[in-house]
């Protein structure tokens, strides 16, 4: 999902039914280990790079490219020498 500002990344999510859309910016070369979240996700890569990991396949993630993760799937997160920024939206359950 390639969305030219963040109002239409928010109003495209919001109509998807995620209750909570921001902005996410990660220093250069950070590294989180594999975790979950309790909550659904949509992003969208608008500046640097990352790699996501889930289970066996490694996603080299760019600007303009996308990723979504339901809810308690363990993933790891990589980020580029100059760091990432995404817009993400997250759909709460319960």
């Amino acid at each position: 999902m390639s969305t030219a500002t963040f109002q239409q990344f928010e109003t495209a999510a919001r109509a998807q039914g995620f209750d909570e859309v921001t902005e996410r910016r990660w220093e250069p070369e950070v590294t989180i280990d594999t975790h979950t979240h309790p909550f659904s996700v949509m992003a969208v890569v608008v500046q640097g790079e990352m790699w996501l990991t889930v289970g066996d396949s490694t996603r080299h993630l760019r600007p303009g490219d996308s990723f979504e993760l339901e809810r308690d799937v363990p993933h790891a997160e990589r980020y580029g020498v100059d760091g990432a920024t995404y817009w993400v939206a997250r759909r709460h359950h319960g």
